[in-house]
């Protein structure tokens, strides 16, 4: 039997597939062909894009998705089932296609066009690292409204030359931005796929970066830090990186390493590993080049996964170091919400946009329930304003000159919630801080708590709840001490507590403690009065000038149901803002009904019957014309006649579009040389405009 790399042919044969879903085809193309260059003899590698449409759902080993946006539109899709491995992609610059950039003049202002506002301040910021800090760049996205077009003459693109503006002389086109080498450890690691490590990392990633590292560094000085070893492009990385011979001497290091092992030498190149890392246990890991594995350990008082890889032909290895869970980054994340919240709510009943009969009462009630002492459960469908509605009932009451402070259960495991709640000793476990920590019961004394997403807390969590609201008492984790704190509970949840109940998930003493006064706020489709109050606030909110809103657009978004209530007009409003043109918000600026949310039954809330605009009756006219004149008609012929009327749309705008005259029955999508054809309905249609 043959075997390559330690594995058999025969296990070769049974190939693990990897589902790769992006946004556009060529950023498709440039993904599949980089996990075909490391792990297409070991994987199955199947890519999607939605732009080229995917019909049916997807499956696979794991899902692979190049960016959030894209998990948001599978799942709006329903494409995408929630018990399968997804991974998000770290995405970075794709260095063999940096060349030419050393070629731009030093100083000058250059436009760097990417699509969408993050993807956009990334690019630039990888590039900054890399050492093209020389130039000026200019970002440049979809939407934005203002470019001084006299300075500027080149562009720079990751693969968006269609988003490059007219007035650009030069386009430096960089090619898609591909994974970074977290996001591929991170596949091996999900896949089991160990034996391959060693090779896949030394022929290919880290060889592309030190051969471009030299390449880049004969070209220009300016330059010249890339060839420190790839210090730059590896600080770029989201964890910490180590590289080092069998002696055990660091070559390659970047600063994220340095954080998390607490060094405290500037340049750690060229030291033994045994000179920055203490732990014995650690050590003997990372010096062990039989074992590739990976394992926790605490350094300088941190809970660290350390990912270790030998690589055998150039002898030295690699170790990835990373925060031991997810809930340390929660845990960080609250902190740094609390402090910029000063403790303090943010907004009173003004900030309650509407006044519709509905929405009246409940801020009636809500004011009545404020000048109480009694805990309040908010109850309310996602996004109809349950934080917003504790936040104006503190500031309404008369613990208003105290602490507000807010924790959402949901995201959060019952260790973490333990001590964020309740605090703790020092000691009290591995990674505790020194001198211990107040809870927010604690911090929040005199004040209030928001408890959200209330209906997701364990029951353990509940007995402890519950013993607090009775006793009004609470005991750090690890410590002896009693503390009485004066405290006022409000908890809310988009889930039936009364249900839960019944189903012995949620405890019902707990359940009548916390329901002493009860708020449901209606969700937007039950109040569509307000529509109108909350499109112009939001309209004057996000402009931040005085744009005009078409009585009909008010009369179109009223035949919505807005099952994403207040977060989704606040994002439909957003779009319509930005592909605007002039001061004046029109029906055409509606996005299509594919942008809005989905009811249970997956009916689009969009009633495509209602209307036909103007862009719609363009577009299957042009389908008439080239059905008369035989010619096929497909995504790409369209988006052709389109530009030359002047009237640009790109392929999947396209796709979008005819999936809703096909729905209407104006049209038939035929796949290979029928393409599109105009159907009786649709010629009669015509006739009449």
């Amino acid at each position: 039997m043959v075997k390559r790399m330690g594995v058999s042919i025969d296990d070769l044969s049974n190939k693990k597939t990897i589902i790769l879903v992006t946004g556009t085809e060529q950023t498709k193309i440039a993904l599949t062909h980089q996990l075909n260059e490391y792990l297409g003899d070991v994987v199955n590698i199947q890519g999607f894009a939605i732009d080229e449409g995917i019909e049916e759902m997807i499956d696979g080993e794991i899902i692979l998705l190049s960016s959030e946006i894209v998990k948001e539109e599978l799942i709006n899709l329903k494409l995408l089932r929630e018990e399968k491995e997804v991974i998000v992609a770290q995405r970075t610059i794709d260095y063999d296609c940096i060349d030419e950039l050393v070629l731009i003049p030093e100083g000058i202002d250059v436009l760097f066009v990417n699509d969408a506002k993050e993807s956009t301040y990334d690019g630039i910021e990888i590039l900054k690292k890399l050492g093209f800090d020389y130039v000026n760049f200019i970002p440049y996205y979809p939407g934005l409204s203002y470019v001084n077009k006299k300075k500027i003459d080149i562009a720079i693109t990751p693969g968006e030359r269609d988003k490059v503006p007219s007035f650009i002389k030069k386009v430096v086109d960089i090619g898609p931005r591909i994974m970074d080498i977290t996001t591929i450890i991170h596949i091996i690691n999900t896949l089991k796929l160990d034996c391959y490590k060693g090779r896949l990392l030394t022929e290919n990633y880290l060889q592309k970066i030190i051969k471009m590292a030299k390449r880049l560094s004969q070209y220009t000085n300016k330059i010249s830090s890339l060839n420190n070893h790839l210090h730059l492009i590896l600080d770029g990385l989201h964890d910490g990186l180590l590289v080092y011979d069998q002696g055990g001497f660091i070559t390659v290091y970047n600063e994220n390493v340095k954080k998390l092992i607490g060094t405290y030498f500037g340049d750690i190149k060229g030291k033994k590993i045994t000179k920055v890392i203490y732990n014995k246990e650690s050590l003997n890991f990372l010096l062990d080049k039989r074992v590739n594995n990976e394992k926790i350990f605490s350094l300088d008082g941190n809970n660290i996964i350390v990912n270790k890889i030998f690589l055998e032909n150039i002898n030295c290895s690699i170790a990835v170091f990373k925060s031991v869970t997810e809930a340390l980054k929660i845990n960080n994340k609250i902190k740094l919400e609390l402090m910029k919240k000063g403790h303090l709510a943010k907004y009173s009943f003004s900030d309650i946009i509407g006044s519709s009969d509905k929405i009246v009462k409940v801020k009636e009630i809500a004011k009545k329930l404020a000048i109480t002492d009694l805990t309040i459960l908010i109850e309310g469908e996602s996004g109809t304003g349950k934080e917003l509605f504790a936040s104006a009932i503190h500031q309404f009451s008369k613990r208003n000159k105290g602490p507000f402070l807010a924790v959402n259960f949901s995201a959060l495991p019952d260790e973490l919630i333990e001590s964020e709640l309740f605090g703790y000793e020092e000691g009290a476990f591995t990674g505790a801080k020194k001198g211990g920590k107040p809870g927010i019961f604690e911090e929040a004394d005199g004040g209030t708590i928001f408890l959200d997403e209330i209906g997701d807390i364990s029951l353990k969590m509940q007995a402890r709840l519950l013993r607090v609201l009775q006793e009004k008492e609470v005991m750090r984790i690890g410590g002896h001490q009693i503390k009485t704190v004066d405290v006022r509970i409000i908890g809310a949840t988009n889930k039936n507590l009364a249900q839960l109940v019944k189903e012995k998930k949620f405890r019902e003493d707990l359940y009548y403690r916390i329901k002493m006064g009860y708020i449901r706020i209606p969700p937007l489709r039950e109040r569509k009065e307000d529509l109108r109050d909350l499109i112009n606030h939001l309209v004057k909110i996000e402009a931040g000038k005085n744009i005009n809103v078409e009585k009909g657009v008010i009369e179109e978004l009223l035949a919505y149901d807005w099952y994403g209530n207040v977060r989704e007009p606040r994002n439909v409003l957003s779009y319509m803002l930005a592909v605007r043109e002039g001061d004046v918000l029109t029906i055409k600026d509606i996005p299509d009904y594919g942008f809005f949310i989905k009811n249970l039954e997956g009916k689009t809330l969009y009633n495509c019957t209602l209307n036909l605009n103007n862009e719609l009756i363009f577009l299957l006219k042009k389908i008439y014309e080239l059905n008369e004149n035989n010619i096929i008609v497909g995504r790409e012929k369209l988006a052709d006649v389109l530009k030359e009327s002047g009237f640009s749309m790109t392929p999947a705008q396209i796709r979008v579009r005819l999936e809703k005259l096909e729905k209407m029955g104006l049209i038939i999508k035929k796949k290979g040389r029928i393409g599109t054809i105009i159907t009786t309905e649709g010629k009669k249609l015509l006739n009449t405009k």
